[in-house]
């Protein structure tokens, strides 16, 4: 505006122009840069994108998989742990108790008392390989869109299993470990995170698709516009008739490709 101002001046002094000091002028002057030029501005870089936007939405939208890891892709690690152990108790999962924070906290208990810590976990996590088709399933979806894992799994658990999976993006939380390997507390990356990280997609402008087997899961899939259980308990699939529920990679692949 200094700049406009400047011209006009400089047009007046040569005589190209009105007096700026007439009144008349003046207030002409002072409208159209007060008014009219922010106006224009406000049309151009807001009013006609956002119309634009209106009318392509269905086409800007980025279609995002949100899975969950344990029990979709690779084996139950607790499970598997339990069985290398014999400890038949850590055999409980987040299909059998929905509240989470206890959960681990009565596996932590049961760590403590057998003197068990991280490396043990992780030794058993080594052997853990992707289930039978779980790979060739997450190929063919990356080809199609977006894939991302939402997993209440831990980092320091996790890495060999993103190795054998071809290091898909992961978003899980961490552990607090002592200096002799003891595993003393979680570090959750927010509350409910399943369902939050999801929630945080859709306002990045994300339309998510989501599916996992547990409790846990429930959030993220009702909250995603598509959602599914894969291989959950009967009783899950009995209190939520709602949510299409399926056993087979070929299954939810064919019904995902219909969201997309």
């Amino acid at each position: 505006m200094a700049e406009a101002f400047t011209r006009w001046t400089r047009s007046e002094e040569q005589g190209l122009c009105p007096n700026v000091k007439n009144p008349t002028f003046n207030v002409g002057m002072v409208f159209y840069l007060t008014i009219l030029v922010p106006l224009y501005k406000y049309l151009y870089y807001a009013i006609i994108p956002t119309i634009f936007l209106l009318f392509t939405k269905e086409n800007l939208v980025m279609k995002l998989v949100c899975l969950d890891l344990e029990g979709v892709l690779v084996p139950e690690i607790w499970i598997a742990f339990a069985e290398e152990t014999g400890l038949e108790e850590l055999k409980k999962t987040t299909r059998d108790e929905p509240d989470y924070d206890k959960l681990m906290q009565y596996r932590l208990d049961i760590l403590a008392e057998n003197d068990l810590g991280l490396e043990q976990i992780q030794n058993t996590i080594e052997k853990i390989d992707p289930l039978p088709g779980a790979l060739e399933f997450l190929n063919k979806l990356r080809e199609l869109t977006q894939v991302v894992i939402i997993s209440d799994t831990f980092s320091e658990f996790a890495k060999p299993l993103m190795k054998k999976l071809g290091y898909p993006t992961l978003f899980c939380n961490d552990l607090d470990v002592a200096d002799d390997g003891k595993i003393t507390g979680i570090r959750m990356r927010l509350e409910d995170s399943k369902l939050n990280t999801v929630k945080a997609f859709q306002l990045a402008g994300c339309e998510t698709i989501a599916s996992g087997d547990s409790f846990n899961d429930l959030g993220m899939i009702k909250q995603s516009q598509h959602g599914f259980l894969f291989r959950s308990t009967e009783s899950i699939k009995k209190e939520h008739p709602e949510v299409p529920a399926f056993e087979e990679y070929d299954e939810l692949l064919a019904e995902i490709k219909k969201s997309l």
